[in-house]
């Protein structure tokens, strides 16, 4: 039981990470849909719940089955480390209709009478023109639940993409996949990683090597899947979720904002992850030309390292900061 994917040789050093604002779009729109997911989202859910109720969620949801195939069409593995909403969605739009067609009705025959539904009928009837429906409902949805929303999601998955790329350099895929979640097993006689699900799935990964994709609405789950052609990918609860939606932790100690000035320390103490300056800025409620002139000055004193991921640029706080943050004797 579960999903096997096969390593080749070449396959081990073509692990590689990336994160998705479509699939983020995606998988809160499941979470609107099924309260077992809701847990970490409450406040989440409290802010959207007006927008959300604005939109006709149903095609979406009509996709997704409880146990069964959801259109890989809709959800297709991002094509770098980090792309655009718009990119993806344009992917979406580009979709072949007789693909569209076997991929609807498949996931349609998943849910007891979803085949014969008025939606269900009317996406069968014309893939073409549910394909330009999907999208624009996906589109509409990204704009209502996630793009305000954006840069606080955005550093979470940023972060934590951050946190396992470290665990990877440092003690190889059996330390990645046994932090990744307890669902995840990783056979090193036979290179062999395993996703423990219902049912049966064999991948030889053929040299594509496979892509890792953290998510802040994926959770409890870890999902695995997509069929040649598709890039195979596993999609992760992102560490840190049950800290997402509160509020920051108030401002710096009065020691070290006597020391460095209260915005500057505010800065500082506001990296207990991995951050851009823009999701900073979000965070506080700063322009962010204001938080890349702090950040550039506590960058120049020692207190922090910056990493680039892709286009962006994530700051974190060194050892002295950390001790600084939390008042130690240093």
């Amino acid at each position: 039981m579960g999903f096997h994917y096969r390593f080749g040789p070449g396959d081990l050093l073509r692990c590689r990470f990336s994160l998705s604002p479509r699939w983020e779009t995606h998988a809160a729109v499941g979470v609107l849909l099924r309260p077992s997911r809701q847990t970490y989202h409450l406040p989440w859910l409290s802010r959207v719940r007006a927008a959300a109720e604005g939109l006709d969620l149903r095609p979406l949801w009509l996709l997704m089955p409880r146990a069964g195939h959801h259109p890989d069409f809709l959800s297709p593995p991002p094509v770098g480390p980090s792309v655009t909403v718009e990119e993806e969605l344009a992917r979406v739009r580009a979709t072949d209709p007789q693909t569209a067609l076997d991929e609807l009705r498949r996931s349609l025959a998943c849910t007891p009478g979803a085949l014969e539904s008025d939606i269900g009928r009317r996406m069968l009837a014309d893939p073409a023109r549910a394909v330009q429906e999907l999208a624009d409902l996906t589109e509409a949805a990204w704009r209502a639940l996630i793009a305000p929303h954006w840069p606080r999601l955005r550093a979470l998955l940023e972060a934590d993409i951050l946190f396992h790329s470290r665990r990877l350099a440092a003690g190889g895929l059996e330390a990645l996949f046994d932090g990744l979640h307890p669902d995840l097993r990783w056979d090193t006689g036979t290179d062999t990683l395993t996703v423990e699900r219902p049912g049966h799935h064999e991948r030889e990964l053929g040299g594509q090597g496979l892509l890792l994709m953290p998510s802040a609405f994926v959770w409890p789950e870890v999902i695995g899947g997509y069929d040649p052609p598709w890039q195979p990918t596993v999609v992760y609860p992102a560490r840190g979720i049950g800290a997402l939606w509160t509020a920051s932790a108030g401002p710096a100690p009065q020691a070290l904002a006597r020391l460095l000035g209260p915005v500057r320390a505010d800065v500082l103490c506001a990296l207990t992850e991995p951050a851009s300056t823009t999701a900073l800025a979000d965070r506080l409620g700063l322009a962010p030309s204001t938080v890349s002139a702090h950040l550039g000055v506590l960058r120049a004193a020692g207190l922090l390292v910056s990493t680039r991921h892709g286009h962006r640029v994530l700051y974190e706080r060194t050892p002295l900061a950390l001790a600084l943050a939390r008042g130690d004797d240093v």
